[in-house]
């Protein structure tokens, strides 16, 4: 059942400074990924604000991550309640060390929100709160809602992988609150998938002064390899490989015994994952003295602009038409939880979140303008569906 968008954002737009304040307090608890501690403390304290919604609370285990909290909302009428629910997606771990905080310490100026995890996405789980919170207020729930916010997106998602597209086969459609593109405040309507591979060269030790021709070099086999898997490169097709770090060797006077390699592609279809693994599964050692190993493959399909995606987007760009802008939708490189959700063809909006620019650097940074017609939409997306 649609509600009028408008009406949201009458409902929102006096609720903005509690709005900033709730940001305030999550991006003033510090939760870096791999610090399970924090990471669990935050995860209580956003167990209790979604149960003062009205939400079920289910807790997933992370491992050496924090674990990833699932929340489930009934909807409220009862022509509804038989309907998939929508699913809101996010994650609540952040690239920064702890400490962080100390050096860039949340602050707001008349037109931004700043801070570590501001923008990716922190205000993102302040957005879905407010949303659920209007609708409540429209006449109730109009449909089921799960959210699941995840600890590990920015190292991988390995743990909640599994938790996140068993909910996703039981959506009607995902809404992911990452960050929009760019300042226009773009949704994302395809991702690029994201792999990593490591390719590892052992050669043969020697003095490079007395022995050098018993020496087999790992460093010089390893710079062959790089530049065979450059080749790798197709822009057209937008398939793209790059050697990010590499490390070989132990002194200058040695002939490096040990090389390798951390390579980063991304594909843009999901045939081409065939392509890019029997590229680096065809990799041979031209130097035949050396030892070539080759690990890793792809962590993230790609989120492919589909026929479902497109209508979603549709109704997006219509509703924020009748809130007075125009919507724009892009696709981008990088890889978020929503890659997961679309290859399983369950319709997905990435992008959902707030608008800002700088994640993951020190100017990381929220439009504050921006907050309520998002956080309206977003509610607005809900009940349409």
């Amino acid at each position: 059942m649609p509600v009028d968008p408008r009406r949201l954002i009458r409902i929102i737009e006096p609720r903005l400074g509690e709005m900033v304040a709730a940001t305030r307090e999550l991006v003033e608890m510090e939760s870096p990924s791999f610090s399970k501690a924090e990471v669990d403390r935050l995860g209580r304290v956003l167990q209790a604000k979604f149960e003062a919604l009205g939400g079920a609370i289910r807790w997933h285990p992370g491992g050496r991550f924090g674990n990833h909290l699932e929340v489930d909302f009934k909807a409220s009428l009862e022509t509804r309640r038989r309907a998939k629910p929508i699913m809101l997606l996010g994650h609540f771990d952040t690239v920064y060390d702890l400490g962080t905080l100390r050096k860039t310490p949340f602050r707001a100026t008349k037109d931004r929100l700043f801070g570590p995890g501001t923008l990716d996405m922190k205000c993102g789980i302040v957005m879905m709160m407010a949303a659920i919170r209007a609708l409540a207020e429209t006449g109730g729930l109009p449909r089921a809602v799960t959210v699941l916010l995840n600890t590990d997106e920015e190292v991988g998602s390995e743990s909640s992988r599994p938790v996140t597209e068993k909910l996703a086969r039981q959506a009607e459609a995902v809404f992911v609150l990452e960050p929009a593109q760019g300042a226009q405040g773009a949704l994302k309507t395809a991702r690029k998938g994201v792999g990593n591979y490591h390719v590892k060269v052992t050669g043969r030790a020697a003095h490079s002064g007395v022995d050098f021709d018993k020496g087999r070099s790992a460093i010089v086999e390893l710079a062959r390899q790089i530049e065979r898997i450059a080749g790798f490169t197709d822009i057209k097709r937008g398939l793209t490989v790059n050697a990010g770090v590499i490390r070989g060797g132990t002194r200058t006077n040695v002939v490096a015994a040990e090389a390798e390699a951390d390579i980063d592609v991304r594909i843009a279809k999901m045939k081409d994952a065939r392509l890019i693994e029997k590229k680096f599964r065809g990799l041979r050692a031209v130097d035949r003295g050396c030892k070539l190993e080759v690990r890793g493959g792809l962590n993230r399909p790609p989120m492919e602009r589909t026929r479902d995606i497109a209508a979603l987007f549709a109704k997006a760009r219509q509703i924020a038409g009748e809130l007075g802008w125009e919507l724009k939708e892009a696709a981008t490189g990088g890889g978020s939880d929503g890659n997961f959700t679309a290859a399983l063809s369950v319709p997905t909006l990435d992008g959902m979140g707030a608008v800002g620019e700088g994640a993951h650097s020190e100017h990381e940074s929220v439009l504050l303008a921006e907050l309520p017609r998002r956080t309206a939409l977003l509610a607005a997306m809900i009940a349409a569906v």
